[in-house]
């Protein structure tokens, strides 16, 4: 044992119950004397009758061989010294990995009820965020749709089946107003991911393009800082579909052209490069999955076997001490 070490390190985890023990000194201290001058019957009882009617015997000396001032006294000290929280040697335990989050994005704007992939790009995306939700074995998995505004459908949680019952009616007509703005849900995704306890995450979107790109790519980038990755799996082709209406109907451009609904690919290769994760199609989701797995396993292997350090606390060694105080003090007639 490294005594001097011990010495050099002792110090009280919680200090301020020190400032108890002169108080309690004091007040051992005043019992003692108000003891000694027999309270407050002195001034009404006769002096030579007082003695004879005190219980602890009087004047013969056994009751100052009996006082139990400085033992109460040593007992309060100990006690208070004991919740100070003496230390002077570390204590190793276990540490602690809070679960991988994940926040899945998914683009529910009227161009996602493109057909260019069967049946439809917001049925393929779902498909998708089932086959993501199959792999979240280790993680909380949150879901944010969005059209103009974001909506979250499920906060973070590890109950896959929940999320997985809510997708089937998820589609661009539930919505309540038309848009196509991803910033608001990267920013949802964020306050989702500061609700955790850990400084990482993963958010990934599933779409087909936005129309806020400038402030979409500054919310990937503000995720980027905290820790968290974007990653992007893009639905629908290049060639695109017209873009159907609520009613089914195509719309049309000013020259009265069907509007087509195209995979913008650049940008959201630029969303991705802007959170520091990668952008996939369909055909690349097995790998995107794999990925994020291979970064979940890998913080768990960096924390397995990791020990923190705190420092032990001493304190439990002096109460059997103050129990054995306190049952003598506890014999008749001393108090």
């Amino acid at each position: 044992m490294d005594l001097s070490g011990n010495l050099r390190d002792f110090h009280f985890l919680r200090p301020a119950w020190l400032l108890a023990i002169p108080l309690l000194l004091g007040l051992a201290a005043w019992l003692a004397r108000q003891r000694a001058q027999a309270g407050h019957w002195a001034p009404l009882i006769d002096a030579q009758l007082l003695p004879a009617l005190r219980l602890d015997g009087g004047g013969d000396g056994g009751a100052a061989a009996r006082a139990p001032w400085p033992w109460l006294a040593l007992a309060w000290s100990l006690a208070a010294l004991a919740l100070a929280g003496p230390a002077w040697e570390h204590a190793s335990s276990a540490a602690f990995r809070a679960p991988g989050a994940w926040v899945l994005v998914l683009d529910l704007s009227p161009s996602m009820a493109a057909a260019d992939v069967a049946p439809t790009r917001a049925t393929r995306a779902r498909y998708a965020i089932d086959d993501l939700l199959g792999a979240a074995r280790d993680a909380r998995v949150a879901l944010v749709v969005f059209s103009d505004e974001p909506y979250t459908v499920t906060p973070l949680t590890d109950d896959v089946a929940t999320v997985r019952a809510l997708l089937p009616p998820l589609a661009p007509d539930i919505m309540p107003s038309a848009g196509d703005r991803l910033a608001p849900a990267l920013a949802q995704a964020q306050q989702l991911l500061d609700q955790t306890a850990t400084r990482g995450g993963h958010v990934v979107v599933l779409s087909d393009g936005f129309e806020d790109p400038a402030a979409a790519l500054a919310a990937a980038g503000r995720l980027r800082a905290r820790g968290a990755s974007v990653d992007v799996v893009g639905i629908g082709t290049a060639v695109g579909a017209p873009q159907r209406r609520a009613d089914g109907s195509f719309e049309q451009d000013a020259q009265g052209h069907t509007r087509m609904a195209r995979l913008d690919s650049e940008l959201l290769q630029r969303l991705a490069t802007a959170g520091g994760g990668r952008a996939v199609g369909l055909q690349g989701l097995p790998d995107l999955i794999a990925g994020l797995q291979a970064h979940t396993a890998g913080d768990a292997a960096r924390v397995a076997g990791l020990q923190t350090a705190r420092w032990r606390d001493a304190g439990a060694w002096l109460l059997p001490v103050v129990l054995l105080l306190v049952a003598l003090l506890a014999r008749r007639g001393w108090l």
